[in-house]
């Protein structure tokens, strides 16, 4: 027979079993009606500070996970008489502590938030305030931590953070509303990630991925003392910010005192700048930004002034270097600094911040230039070497500046066309509208070099000169501006030659009384002393004032009108021979002339001009000459 002992054990593990059974039995019942809804509701809010309210029944799960599982769960301003939540979810999943059920208490570590949704407050000025709770433990430990910070801001108390365990909180599919008399708009959509504290005074993370502005964005935050910092202290911090328009990092310091300051290196990629920008909406966008762009740099200052140290920038695949200093405190912000180029595309990174030359798609676009009210911009830079369109430049300073309507973009001095260089474009708003001027001082120059870059097929000077033009008209469009130019063009050519002019061709033709196109006298150079050019430009049309070119037996000159509107031309001309003188020993007689006078017209389009031959006493050289 068995023994007492044996039986009584077996009758005390049956009444284990029993008692366990009846405890796993009893816990939904138990939970359902002393814990889960109004003890849930209660920890939320002691935890928040919001007045929490949960609709329908909870349902509880046992297996795997003792959960909790509550619908159209509201957090509530407790101040707001509306009774607008703060937050509201559809559902939220709580783990919690079966024991802690059993003795009617409410122990959870983990919460989820499904379909949750945050509402900001949409200010005057367009930004965003958070939700402040009146209480709650979060909000007592922050203001815990602040007075530790004020205690000793320098080197504050961290054994003295408060230590509450804290857990996870996991939100899916949220979203984040701005709202405001007008209703709401949303700001964040496709919300999902999650915010890890063990304990207040322990390293936390913050993982999340969202739509904004309609891209997917993955942020990552990182702190060993995240309370120290919702505290106004320092703490280090590591952040990321990954989509398609930009990647953006720092690993560093930040105080979050009222004299913010951060310390770290920061760095930031976008494949297209102007996407970024587009994306970004900061309200900065000039017509034809640079493509890609980085940056990568130690930066220090606080709320207003950065400063951007050791700088490594590359645009479109330029790299360069340099200091740049960010200032916040103005009407707008500021931008100065220095950037060294090896090679640099100028035409693209002017086009970062001034309305650049026209191409076939946005000469009529009209020029935008009031991004130049939402920031000052101020920068010296400098490049080995350097290209403008087709042209190649060496040695390059330059200057750009946005400010107050202002965008300008200088070159003081640079290498080009085997001499000197100095351009500028400017853009200035003035009450009457905006008003263009460009700059250009070549000197020195190869005119043949010149000529390739300038795109002339016809007569180009070949020799050492000097180029000056300067256009100056409204900048409502690039076409408004040309076609409604003042200003002056001059060039001055030495000894030297002209391509693509065949003068005894030319003569020939014009003796034949028949008009010709130039291209059939095109095929020749012609050797000479001087070639010089003035002209006054007036509402878009060009007056030559002295065109001419000395050759060692004759001069030929124009006069007449250009006009940049239907690219006509109106020009005549003549080739006078130079009096020459045979000497002997004892008399000097003039030399019977090797060229015939000959006079002609010039008449068709830029770039199909045709001559019509005069006859010579029809006109007369220019007055002055």
């Amino acid at each position: 027979m068995p023994s007492p002992l044996f039986r009584r054990s077996i009758w005390a593990i049956a009444g284990l079993i029993v008692l366990i059974a009846a405890t796993v039995a009893a816990v939904p019942f138990i939970a359902s009606t002393q814990i889960v809804k109004d003890r849930i509701a209660f920890e939320m809010s002691a935890w928040s500070g919001f007045r929490v309210s949960i609709e329908g029944t909870p349902d509880i799960e046992i297996w795997p996970v003792f959960r909790a599982t509550l619908t159209d769960v509201t957090l509530t301003d407790w101040d707001d008489e509306q009774g607008s939540p703060v937050i509201e979810a559809e559902r939220v999943e709580i783990e919690l502590s079966a024991l802690s059920a059993l003795s009617g208490n409410v122990d959870f570590s983990d919460a989820h938030f499904i379909r949750p949704t945050l509402r900001l407050k949409r200010l005057a000025d367009g930004g965003v305030e958070m939700p402040h709770s009146s209480g709650g433990r979060l909000s007592r430990a922050i203001e815990r931590a602040r007075a530790t910070v004020a205690s000793n801001p320098m080197e504050p108390d961290l054994s003295a953070l408060p230590a509450d365990e804290f857990g996870a909180v996991e939100f899916i599919d949220g979203r984040v509303v701005a709202v405001s008399d007008e209703g709401e708009d949303e700001i964040l959509t496709d919300l999902t990630g999650k915010a890890s504290l063990p304990a207040l005074n322990k390293a936390g993370k913050l993982t999340a991925t969202g739509v904004w502005h309609g891209e997917q964005v993955a942020l990552e935050l990182s702190s060993p003392r995240p309370l120290m910092l919702f505290a106004g202290g320092e703490a280090p911090i590591v952040a990321s910010l990954k989509s398609a328009p930009v990647e953006a990092s720092f690993d560093g310091t930040i105080d979050m005192g009222p004299d913010a300051h951060v310390d770290g290196q920061a760095k930031i990629v976008s494949p297209s700048f102007r996407r970024m920008l587009e994306w970004s909406k900061p309200g900065i966008l000039p017509g034809s930004p640079v493509g890609s762009i980085s940056l990568a740099s130690k930066i220090t200052g606080d709320l207003a002034r950065l400063k951007i140290e050791n700088a490594q920038v590359t645009l479109d695949g330029n790299p360069g270097m340099g200091i740049l200093d960010m200032s916040f405190d103005g009407p707008v912000p500021s931008v100065s600094g220095t950037l060294a180029f090896d090679t640099l595309d100028l035409m693209t990174f002017a086009s970062s911040f001034a309305p650049m030359a026209p191409t076939n798609n946005v000469a009529t676009t009209e020029i935008d230039t009031s991004f130049s009210d939402r920031i000052n911009l101020d920068l010296r830079l400098s490049a080995t070497k350097a290209t403008a369109g087709s042209i190649a430049l060496a040695e390059v300073a330059a200057t750009a500046q946005v400010k107050g309507g202002l965008a300008a973009f200088d070159i003081s001095d640079a290498e080009a066309f085997g001499g000197n260089v100095q351009a500028s474009i400017r853009f200035d708003r003035k009450p009457g509208g905006t008003q263009a001027e460009m700059r250009l001082l070549a000197s020195d120059i190869d005119g043949g070099a010149f000529g390739t870059a300038a795109g002339m097929s016809h007569i180009v000077p070949i020799g050492r000169g000097t180029v000056s033009v300067i256009l100056q008209g409204p900048g409502l469009n690039w076409n408004t501006l040309l076609e409604n130019a003042n200003g002056s063009i001059a060039a001055t050519f030495g000894v030297g030659a002209i391509a693509g002019l065949d003068l005894p061709a030319f003569l020939k033709r014009t003796a034949g009384r028949g008009f010709f196109s130039l291209d059939e006298v095109s095929g020749g150079t012609l050797p000479v002393d001087g070639v010089e050019l003035k002209a006054t430009i007036s509402n878009g049309v060009a007056r030559i004032d002295k065109a001419e070119a000395r050759t060692p037996t004759s001069r030929i000159w124009l006069t007449g009108i250009v006009p940049y509107v239907g690219r006509g031309l109106a020009l005549s001309g003549a080739i006078e021979a130079k009096e020459i003188t045979a000497s002997t020993s004892t008399t000097t007689a003039p030399v019977a002339p090797t060229v015939p006078p000959t006079a002609f017209f010039v008449g068709g389009s830029w770039s199909a001009p045709f001559i019509s031959p005069l006859v010579a006493p029809v006109i007369s050289s220019p007055t002055g000459d």
